[in-house]
């Protein structure tokens, strides 16, 4: 049985990736959710109040990502983020990049994990705040070029998905996805 299909959404935090994976799911579509919400969420409730300021933040990550990339034979899956977001994300942090992320990045890109086409989700025009979104709109703007970079630098072809309404976004998701096939 060929390899599943993976494709990822990336883009600003708050422009929509998450509602966009949900509509699909809800469409019959394999979904996976981002892992730095959840590290986030885990490690608040633990009482950490600012998990990002910690220094294993961005390997638990991409650890987590790792433990989801489903074997399952879905002949399509969706990814909220990849490996290639966290290092997008360790870099607009100014961490250093851990040899275990380098490993990561390096293992998906050796065994092209993901397909080549990402859906760069656009933003939204504004950012609406969560325990786990603590970031300006300039900023998110500013880790969105950094997401468009370490994508293109690292063999993908961005697919750009304007701000619209959640069907039209969908839609255009929808029709790549099928035309790939």
């Amino acid at each position: 049985m060929p390899e599943p299909r993976r494709y990822v959404l990336t883009g600003a935090p708050g422009a929509g990736k998450t509602i966009l994976l949900d509509a699909l799911r809800h469409r019959g579509h394999v979904t996976v959710r981002e892992a730095a919400t959840d590290v986030i969420a885990a490690r608040q409730a633990q009482g950490c109040a600012q998990p990002w300021q910690e220094p294993t933040f961005v390997d638990a990550i991409a650890e987590l990502q790792r433990s989801r990339q489903t074997s399952t034979h879905d002949p399509v899956q969706l990814y909220d983020r990849s490996p290639l977001c966290t290092l997008a994300l360790a870099r607009h942090l100014g961490r250093p990049i851990s040899p275990a992320l380098a490993n990561e990045v390096d293992r998906i890109v050796h065994e092209r994990t993901y397909q080549r086409s990402v859906f760069l989700i656009g933003p939204l025009g504004f950012i609406r705040h969560t325990a786990a979104r603590q970031i300006s709109y300039a900023d998110a703007l500013a880790f969105a070029q950094m997401h468009h970079e370490v994508y293109e630098v690292h063999g993908h072809h961005l697919v750009d998905v304007p701000a619209g309404p959640v069907w039209e976004r969908v839609a255009l998701i929808e029709k790549h996805v099928s035309c790939a096939v």
